[in-house]
């Protein structure tokens, strides 16, 4: 009963909250932390004796409270926190300051926030960023990078069909039964090929062009950098050739800087308008060979240029046998916001929008590559 009373009261929160419960200790500090992120403060209508403190502006203050929550909290709740604070505080110019930078716990929200200020920030608050930018990227890197390019070598193993495979092993007995249907002899319940289909020995040589194309308006941020991580692990692959660009009103190309994703992100700017027919038009020119060409756009599809030409560059890039897909959002952030019209309008056209987690994006790849029918493949891996 006491345990419960404890939980209740760094629940409510206050004083007079009715559990009679006292805190010391850890739960006081832990109880503090929380009323300074949470706390409604003066005038903020909240009852008699909830929580009702605040961080203010003070970044000394504000760098103390980053330290207690990591004491007090695990590192999910900690980036959880952290999230709420820049959002709810307006912590952002904070953290244009070193020591504020040293305090945090690196996560992909965070990132993401560090370069939305990238333009403004000083040069002595930008090796602390880099610094934060290069630890997540590493961590997303190295649960990442492995599954990715296992699921793309296999794949682009199995796309590779030939009718003389050299091994058992190499036999795609699926495809094989299919093909020899009319070999069936009932007497002796089975099949009986009269030729075999496998899968061809690996290629040195570029198999799959991949062109990604991303979104970098302010509610992408997430995107933007699962983006750049993906994109530098499939350009370390010789069989594919990997191009990235970014696009807000104006599209840069960051393909030169797919070997360092901290540089690669660095070079994006996040926030600003959108023109996705401008995006769309500049990938077209990159893309050599269309039939063994897989295009992502990665947009939230709210398009700011000319949507009817927009939807007409999409049509013509599914009818010269490029593989189109449009990712709404590439994070674990849940349903995101998009342009349900815009979504509609490529679903008509054959292309599937939807949201794809990080988990799934090798699947993913590793479906286009087979170019396999993408919306099932999201029926059956992403409901």
């Amino acid at each position: 009963m006491e345990e419960r009373l404890r939980r209740w009261r760094l629940v409510l929160g206050g004083d007079a909250d009715g559990t009679g419960c006292a805190l010391g200790g850890a739960d006081a500090g832990m109880d503090a932390a929380l009323s300074a992120l949470y706390g409604g403060g003066p005038g903020a209508g909240r009852g008699a004796g909830e929580r009702s403190a605040g961080l203010g502006a003070s970044a000394p203050r504000v760098a103390r409270w980053l330290g207690d929550i990591r004491a007090y909290f695990p590192s999910t709740v900690v980036q959880v926190m952290q999230k709420d604070a820049i959002e709810r505080l307006n912590l952002s110019r904070l953290l244009l300051e070193p020591e504020m930078l040293e305090a945090v716990e690196p996560d992909v929200h965070l990132v993401g926030t560090l370069l939305s200020l990238n333009r403004v920030m000083p040069e002595k608050a930008r090796e602390s960023a880099r610094a934060v930018v290069r630890k997540v990227v590493a961590e997303l890197e190295s649960k990442l990078a492995q599954r990715t390019r296992a699921a793309v070598t296999g794949a682009l193993d199995r796309s590779a069909r030939t009718h003389r495979p050299r091994r058992v092993a190499d036999i795609d007995w699926d495809r094989t039964i299919r093909a020899n249907l009319k070999n069936y002899l009932p007497e002796r319940n089975t099949v009986v090929p009269s030729r075999l289909v496998g899968y061809a020995r690996r290629q040195q040589a570029v198999q799959r062009e991949v062109v990604l194309c991303i979104d970098q308006s302010g509610s992408m941020a997430a995107s933007v950098v699962y983006s750049s991580v993906f994109g530098a692990v499939l350009a370390s692959m010789r069989s594919l050739r990997t191009s990235l660009v970014v696009f807000d009103t104006a599209v840069v190309d960051l393909t030169d800087q797919l070997h360092d994703p901290v540089e690669l992100l660095f070079g994006t700017q996040l926030g600003g308008g959108t023109d996705i027919n401008r995006a769309i038009a500049y990938s077209q020119g990159l893309i050599t060979r269309p039939t063994d060409s897989i295009f992502i756009l990665i947009s939230d599809l709210y398009e700011g240029g000319v949507r009817e030409e927009m939807l007409r560059r999409v049509a013509a890039m599914t009818a010269a046998g490029v593989q189109v897909i449009v990712l709404l959002a590439l994070s674990d952030e849940g349903a995101p916001s998009y342009d349900h019209d815009n979504a509609s309008a490529l679903s008509a056209l054959g292309v599937p929008a939807f949201a794809c987690t990080p988990d799934a994006f090798p699947g993913l790849m590793a479906a286009a590559i087979e170019r396999r029918d993408i919306s099932q493949w999201v029926e059956r891996n992403m409901s």
